[in-house]
């Protein structure tokens, strides 16, 4: 008989790794927790986005199976696996290919029962035909690249919690030299989505993936390894810290990690500083100043060219294509973008986040601008049988409602040309069509500042705190380490920060414990009276949940870790004013751009449009009235005028409606690039300066365009004014 082989060291591991592992648990105050099911739901909870892509990708991808090629495969399994994804790279693929072929026959068939209904194939709606294309495939490459943004998206949050994690793990360690603990202590403390990956970590040693939390833990680092080299050198600088056999060294060797990583951010904000300023330059050009100079020939290119350019045909470049150009460029910048602080979960603590998340405001901002709605609409009103039920003409002339000094032209403007209506072309319906910009630019801004005011309070408080709370804390820490209970240590605190918001934090937690009766960790961190509530700070959470863990190794312990949390803010500190300095120029550019330079650009070029379309007005009539008298001094103008068709030109109307929806639309995206840029993913600031900037911007658009026009069309009648 053969003789009977010897089981390996990894069989052997295998089989006792479950209980050894349970024999060396000798803390009680690591909360157990099942890492499968919190995984799980943990997953469905706070990325419902992901669940919804898996749905379409598993429900098609099990029906359709396509072929991907082994390089592709690759690609997008590792994106997938960054992502958290349980798909398969053909599912990815198979929503992409179909999502392209559904949107393209659905297009194919409105066109075909276009052409049909209009009386046959010769009528064939080419330009919407090719639209539909474009749009499909755009489609296909967005839903073919969702893997890659989603991944993307998951390591830029992910990394802006690498500093925290870093020092959690460091604190912990200093009193408790045990790796899987302090992992497991970050990954109940730190927030989505690297205490989801953390809890992986344990995840896949359940499973059976992998035999220790190291094993695991050096194969969750490697998928950093292309990103952030720094968080990786950190943790090996951690894991070495195990094998120092002095005390001192072991310290040294943690601070070590925890300043490398610091290191390892400021580089990489740097370098992003420098990165930036040069596409944020082309977007400015290629989106903003080139498409808005463009406008001002529109008026007279399309008088010359006739029914070749539709106001529905500007309405579609300058309303979808440039804005979604716009949008893929600063994508690409907001990528660029090596993570950040940004918007901290804490804030739906507050008790003022319901206000924050009700729609009732879009309600009554809606009701505040309907007036202005239907001052702009109103041109398109006086063509429909209203006005004639109220007793109204369809079109007044200046002269009628005593404006003679404009001349006898229609306020309206509209051209019947075989026995189909043209227009507007009058400056009164510009006017009009101005307020209707006005009205969609007060209604957000309206809505998005009764939504933030409130919560931007608390956070200007919560700011001007952090700057505090790093004296306060090495005074807690002195307190807590001359033997002072933290109990007492809060109100002590609080009496020598009089006059500052750090007394406010300190005075209420002082509240819940003595008056309330409240443990210190549920008088911070109490989700209806803890005072981390009123003030949502990831950095001030942290040091407190910190104070609280160590303050049960002992008063020794939880001093020192205070007084190296106040060194960490101090870094946080240097390294935020300084990136801040850095970025100031390049943000301040893009705001100028935006809120001033491209609304005074515009409004011009409507003030421009109007003039154009008046001194095209006055000039046809005359030729068509044969005033040849009028016409002579102005040399060969019947021939010249010859090119033009008045009737066939933009409507001004039309023109300035497409301007004022650009406008807005560039000012959504700029402003919510800028914010990434200068503070990271962060919704509540995104809003509160999106309504700002919405004010100030289209504020100036509409005055300067209610300048430009009134003051151009004025000159044009007092030169024109002898015309017929």
């Amino acid at each position: 008989m053969p003789p009977e082989r010897k089981p390996t060291i990894d069989e052997i591991l295998k089989k006792h790794a479950a209980r050894i592992e349970c024999s060396i648990k000798t803390s009680s105050d690591i909360e157990k927790v099942n890492y499968s099911q919190s995984y799980t739901q943990f997953k469905g909870e706070m990325s419902p986005e992901l669940s919804r892509f898996e749905k379409w990708c598993k429900t098609l991808g099990n029906v359709i199976k396509l072929k991907v090629s082994k390089k592709d495969d690759e690609k997008i399994r590792k994106y997938l696996e960054i992502a958290h994804l349980d798909l398969e790279p053909s599912q990815t693929i198979t929503l992409s290919v179909m999502v392209f072929i559904s949107v393209f026959l659905l297009g194919l068939l409105i066109s075909v029962a276009i052409s049909l209904f209009r009386g046959g194939f010769e009528n064939f709606p080419a330009f919407f035909f090719i639209l539909v294309f474009v749009f499909a495939m755009f489609l296909f490459y967005f839903v073919n690249g969702y893997p890659a943004r989603l991944a993307n998206k998951w390591r830029l949050k992910a990394s802006s919690q690498m500093v925290p994690a870093i020092l959690y793990i460091v604190v912990y360690m200093r009193h408790t030299p045990n790796l899987e603990k302090a992992i497991a202590f970050a990954s109940q403390h730190l927030q989505y989505p690297l205490s989801l990956d953390f809890k992986k970590v344990f995840y896949d040693v359940e499973l059976g993936k992998f035999s220790t939390i190291k094993e695991s833990l050096d194969n969750y680092l490697a998928g950093w390894r292309d990103y952030s080299i720094e968080f990786i050198e950190s943790f090996h600088l951690i894991e070495s810290s195990l094998f120092e056999p002095e005390e001192g060294k072991r310290i040294v060797t943690l601070e070590k990690a925890l300043q490398t990583v610091l290191d390892g951010v400021y580089d990489k904000m740097l370098k992003f500083t420098h990165e930036v300023r040069s596409p944020l330059t082309n977007v400015y050009m290629l989106g903003v100043v080139l498409p808005t100079l463009g406008l001002a020939l529109l008026p007279l290119a399309s008088a010359m060219i006739g029914d070749m350019l539709k106001w529905y045909h500007v309405m579609i470049l300058f309303n979808l294509i440039i804005p979604f150009f716009v949008f893929y460029l600063t994508d690409k910048i907001i990528f660029l973008r090596p993570g950040g602080y940004g918007e901290s979960t804490l804030l739906e603590r507050n008790p003022l986040y319901p206000n924050y998340q009700s729609r009732k405001h879009y309600f009554s901002a809606f009701f505040i601008c309907l007036p202005f709605f239907i001052i702009g609409l109103l041109p398109l009103i006086f063509q429909t049988s209203i006005p004639s039920a109220l007793g109204l003409k369809q079109d007044y002339t200046f002269a009628e409602l005593g404006l003679g000094i404009f001349g006898d032209e229609s306020l309206f403007g509209f051209r019947d040309v075989g026995g189909k209506l043209s227009g507007p072309f009058g400056v009164g319906a510009l006017i009009m069509g101005v307020f209707f910009t006005l009205g969609v630019a007060l209604f957000f801004s309206i809505a998005f500042r009764e939504k933030t005011k409130g919560l931007i309070k608390e956070r200007e408080k919560t700011k001007q705190l952090e700057v505090e709370f790093n004296n306060s804390l090495f005074q807690l820490g002195n307190r807590i380490g001359n033997g002072v209970p933290p109990e007492l240590a809060f109100s002590k605190v609080a009496e020598s920060t009089k006059g500052l918001k750090t007394e406010d934090f300190f005075r209420r937690v002082n509240y819940n414990i003595m008056q309330m009766g409240m443990s210190v960790e549920n008088a911070i961190f109490d989700k209806k009276r803890g005072a981390i509530a009123f003030y949502p700070s990831d950095l001030i959470a942290t040091s407190m949940k910190i104070l609280v863990e160590s303050a049960k190794k002992g008063l020794n312990i939880a001093a020192l870790s205070l007084v190296n949390i106040s060194e960490y803010v101090k870094n946080i500190n240097k390294i935020t004013e300084r990136l801040k300095d850095m970025l100031a120029e390049i943000i301040s550019d893009m705001k100028s751009n935006m809120t001033f330079l491209a609304p005074l650009l515009s409004g011009i070029v409507i003030g421009l449009a109007a003039m154009i379309t008046s001194i095209l007005s006055k000039l046809n009539i005359a030729q068509a009235t044969g005033d040849t008298g009028a016409l002579a001094g102005f040399g060969n103008i019947g021939s010249i005028l010859s090119l033009f068709d008045m009737t066939k030109m933009i409507p001004p109307y039309m023109l300035q409606l497409t301007v004022g929806i650009y406008i807005i639309e560039i000012i959504f995206i700029l402003t919510g690039t800028l914010v990434v840029i200068e503070s990271g993913e962060d919704k509540l600031e995104k809003t509160n300066k999106t309504g700002i900037n919405l004010k100030s911007g289209i504020g100036l658009y509409v005055i300067t365009a209610l300048i430009a026009i009134v003051a151009l069309f004025f000159l044009t009648a007092l030169v024109l004014g002898n015309l017929a």
